[in-house]
């Protein structure tokens, strides 16, 4: 858990100096509408003025948009500490798209609609809790982090966990969180965060971190690791002279006795351990009192 902490402030910091040239964002921005245009997806302009007419789902959405990381934490805590059996997919899962995003970021920087797209309100920044975070580009915050929306893309992630820890005991309680991404969705694009493509990119993104991380699992688990032996120790090397049926094999030498109970350590030098034959004493004799003589 405290690597993972350790590695989710180092993206922070590689997140925030990932993409700055605006000039490449606003480019890159209009080649994606012009595309997005050719598809017949061009719905950000529409749908953001719908969500400005309705001043109290603006708010609402704003509070939705700001406030979604308290879900990615709690979803974390939750399965670490219900869920141990798929905390290591998970969380592997969440490496796998931290360290696939970022490339994106730094190879293509992309302006939201917000800042490219003409006649698009920033209801975020009309809205924000946080004062003009949304619109200050000097604040040490990346704006120009479009393509995936990331804020799908964490929400996804959030699904992804709790549909894999409930669907073994309850397969139909697990869909309800996927309704979590889909808010995510229809909020970042009516406030003018990102466009229809940004959040086909993030679903891309979900199920190639997947994809790694069951990957992850396979080389792991093929990786050549030796099983240690039922007391904890390293498995060790048997010799000719070790017992198949002793709690842990041993390296045994030309003198070792091969019947005995417990494997020993044995060289030229030592002498075997000779086993004496039982012989009847003479008060176990036949005609001796305590054998049946009388």
């Amino acid at each position: 858990m405290v690597g993972l902490l350790v590695l989710l402030v180092a993206f922070t910091r590689l997140h925030a100096a990932a993409g700055t040239d605006a000039a490449a964002a606003t480019a890159n921005a209009v080649a994606l509408q012009s595309i997005e245009r050719g598809l017949h997806l061009g719905v950000e302009r529409g749908a953001n003025h719908w969500l400005a007419g309705h001043l109290l789902l603006s708010h609402l959405a704003v509070y939705f948009y700001r406030l979604y990381y308290l879900a990615i934490a709690g979803v974390l805590l939750w399965v670490y500490l219900r869920h141990a059996a798929v905390y290591r997919h998970v969380r592997r899962t969440m490496v796998a798209m931290l360290l696939l995003i970022l490339p994106v970021y730094w190879a293509v920087p992309m302006s939201p609609p917000r800042f490219a797209l003409p006649g698009v309100v920033d209801i975020v920044a009309l809205y924000d809790l946080f004062g003009d975070a949304s619109t200050d580009t000097t604040n040490g915050q990346n704006h120009y982090s479009a393509m995936p929306s990331l804020h799908v893309g964490w929400s996804l992630w959030c699904a992804y966990a709790a549909w894999t820890a409930l669907r073994p005991a309850r397969p139909r309680l697990a869909l309800l969180p996927w309704l979590f991404p889909l808010l995510m969705a229809a909020t970042v694009l009516t406030t003018g965060n990102h466009y229809v493509l940004d959040i086909a990119g993030s679903v891309v993104l979900l199920l190639a971190a997947v994809a790694a991380a069951l990957l992850w699992h396979r080389l792991v688990a093929s990786g050549g690791v030796r099983p240690a032996t039922p007391d904890g120790g390293a498995p060790a090397v048997a010799g000719p002279g070790a017992t198949p049926d002793s709690g842990a094999p041993a390296v045994a030498g030309p003198g070792a006795t091969p019947d005995s109970g417990a494997p020993a350590v044995a060289g030229p030098g030592v002498p075997p351990k000779v086993r004496r034959r039982w012989r009847p004493s003479l008060r176990s004799r036949p005609g001796r009192r305590g054998w049946g003589g009388g």
